[in-house]
């Protein structure tokens, strides 16, 4: 007597069960020899999927990191475009003697709409630097001219600031325009 049972429809291969022509060893043998190759399926899927999902973490993270620079890329290229007109609040106030004469609410509209401006722009990573007092770095520091000093604690400093310079998240995008001060006699220049 045979029994035919096929619990596996995909299955190429049926189990048979034969009263006595087959041993129960024989049938568990064959069973788990059916289970290991199912088992190794199994992992070699899995495996695969795994490999999937890390290939696509890892696509997605460096499409995050590509967007981020290209953002970064576009915003600094706009706080470029706006430097011009923070330059020309800066001389604006600097000429104290034109920026009193205009209309007090005049004067305290433009000063406000310039720290508007300026918070805005430092909420994104935007920094002036004020460079006065330290030492001369080519990096930061664009060297318009050299100044005569006396003092040696002095010497190649920043004796004046003539147009600050920014950082946009810890990135220099443009370089202060400074006066450095060089003791007489030095032998040797700072300037750009």
């Amino acid at each position: 007597m045979k029994k035919k049972i096929n619990k596996n429809k995909e299955s190429e291969e049926d189990i048979v069960f034969e009263d006595l022509e087959e041993s129960n060893a024989e049938t568990v043998k064959k069973l788990r020899d059916k289970l290991k190759v199912c088992v190794e399926e199994k992992q070699e899927y899995l495996d695969g999927w795994q490999r999937s999902k890390a290939d696509f973490v890892n696509a997605r993270k460096k499409e995050e990191e590509l967007r981020g620079g290209l953002v970064a890329f576009a915003k600094e290229g706009l706080i470029q475009d706006l430097l011009t007109s923070i330059d020309n609040f800066d001389m604006a106030f600097a000429n104290k003697e034109v920026w009193e004469s205009v209309d007090k609410n005049w004067r305290v509209g433009i000063e406000h709409i310039h720290s508007q401006l300026l918070k805005t722009l430092e909420e994104h990573g935007l920094e002036q630097f004020n460079p006065i007092g330290e030492e001369f770095e080519p990096a930061r520091h664009d060297s318009v001219e050299t100044v005569v000093i006396t003092k040696s604690a002095d010497d190649h400093k920043v004796i004046e600031v003539m147009q600050k310079g920014y950082e946009l998240s810890g990135k220099i995008i443009r370089p202060a325009k400074v006066k450095v001060g060089e003791i007489a006699g030095g032998g040797h220049s700072s300037s750009a």
